[in-house]
């Protein structure tokens, strides 16, 4: 059986809905293939459901903190894992919903259940079928990475997507990396009531950041009782009476943890290596990546890729930013391009980190003459005020133009305020327009004009 359209899209993440809309409206014949799940790693095992349970976690957390501020809980703190995982899925679920239900009323569009694989650069099989297109956009997504670490296979580990099915709380849970993935489920649990050890091979957490970011997370969750193993080499694995024994080669602490789960959060791969990329002549990366240029083209006329399977952005903003891109340079007649982004980010913990552009050594490695404002959140009175003034904001500028290269907040809105610096820069900006700005009081965002208007060289 054998069936043509005018383009294919594989995978329903983020981009490939999106552009099934565009491209069926335009009227276009269009295949959307999916093996597993619609909507893709944010709506059933990314931000969707984590953020879902990073919320219950705060709630348990502010409860526990009730007599700060006045309020007092009789009793002890109770965690009804159930009930938090149920309330989890429901999210991820009801998000699917809307998508199979926006994708089922698509016009002019098809929904292919099974898994795709090229035959030719406009050929793929699905099952026992053949489909073929002048236009095949991929959006595959990609998992955890798993490492081949020694005794790895003798005990039963956690990934980000099998965490979200526990209907218990760890008595121990091992971390395996200290990066964002990793962190945000670490304080989640340690909130619920588990003990959290975070075992990183690196020198500090989250490695991109700079180091005040670095050091100010770390001390955040050991301030909640995260304990942390870093420099650890030689990580390995054993069953043990008591769960199961971490082995790590670290400059300080015993030479084993003992737990009872383990959570590995060492990073992503692209779900590329089942596609049959040879076949159709694509380029890919050593890790797999399949290589695009700016106009998210790949090296074969006629094949586009989007999302984390390209390498050039692991977020759901850059996936549907893909999306906007791929779309507008074939329906709109632009000229749309990746490098013209800012890279911009989160890191979900209490309080949440905003990130954009560059940080004070990404800044100086470039060779940029720098000025730095950075604010501690127990000057910001609406920090106070929340009784959460942990962390601070900082805003990196190029001491020569004035223009803005990039900033940190990690404080109560982090996620939110960031956007006062990311819109700034994106619209070209300068820190002396932002220090001209009226914000509104009380707010976290306020400050930022503040510390626009009290830069230092560094």
């Amino acid at each position: 059986m054998s069936r043509a359209f005018d383009a294919i899209v594989v995978g329903a993440g983020q981009a490939g809905p999106s552009l099934c809309g565009r491209l069926s409206a335009a009227g276009m014949k269009v295949a959307l293939v999916e093996r597993h799940l619609l909507g893709g790693t944010c709506v059933n095992t990314g931000c969707m459901p984590t953020k879902a349970l990073v919320a219950s976690a705060y709630a348990a957390h502010l409860a526990g903190r009730a007599s700060d501020y006045g309020v007092m809980v009789r009793g002890p703190i109770d965690i009804d894992m159930p009930k938090v995982t149920a309330r989890v899925q429901s999210v991820a679920s009801n998000a699917r919903g809307n998508v199979e239900k926006w994708v089922g009323g698509m016009a002019n569009c098809t929904l292919i259940r099974g898994h795709a694989r090229f035959l030719a650069p406009d050929r793929m099989r699905v099952g026992e079928e053949e489909i073929s297109a002048p236009r095949i956009f991929l959006n595959v997504g990609g998992r955890a990475v798993v490492p081949d670490f020694p005794g790895i296979d003798g005990i039963d580990y956690l990934t980000n997507t099998s965490i979200l099915q526990l209907t218990e709380v760890p008595r121990h849970l091992i971390v395996i990396g200290g990066s964002y993935i990793g962190l945000e489920f670490a304080q989640a649990y340690r909130r619920f009531g588990a003990e959290v050890t975070v075992v990183e091979k690196g020198p500090r957490i989250v490695a991109r950041e700079d180091e005040d970011v670095s050091a100010a997370l770390q001390e955040i969750l050991e301030k909640e009782g995260i304990a942390f193993r870093l420099n650890a080499e030689c990580i390995r694995f054993a069953r043990h009476p008591d769960g199961i024994a971490a082995g790590v080669t670290c400059e300080e602490g015993p030479p084993e943890v003992i737990g009872s789960h383990v959570l590995l959060a060492v990073g992503r791969q692209p779900n590329t290596g089942d596609l049959g990329l040879d076949a159709a002549g694509l380029a890919s990366d050593a890790r797999g990546y399949v290589t695009v240029n700016d106009r998210l083209e790949t090296n074969v006329p006629g094949i586009w890729a989007m999302g984390d399977c390209n390498g050039r952005g692991a977020f759901t903003h850059t996936s549907y930013n893909d999306y906007e891109i791929v779309a507008a340079n074939l329906l709109d007649g632009a000229d749309r391009r990746v490098i013209d982004r800012l890279p911009c980010y989160g890191l979900f913990t209490d309080p949440p980190l905003g990130r954009v552009g560059l940080g004070e050594a990404e800044a100086k490695a470039q060779g940029h003459r720098i000025r730095v404002g950075r604010r501690p959140m127990t000057r910001v009175g609406r920090a106070v005020e929340k009784g959460e003034a942990q962390g601070f904001m900082k805003i990196v500028v190029d001491a020569d133009s004035d223009h803005i290269l990039g900033g940190a907040v990690l404080g109560p809105g982090g996620d939110e305020a960031i956007h006062v610096i990311l819109d700034m820069m994106q619209t070209g900006q300068t820190a002396t327009s932002l220090a001209h700005t009226v914000h509104i009081h009380p707010t976290v965002s306020e400050l930022l004009p503040t510390i626009a208007g009290e830069l230092k060289p560094a």
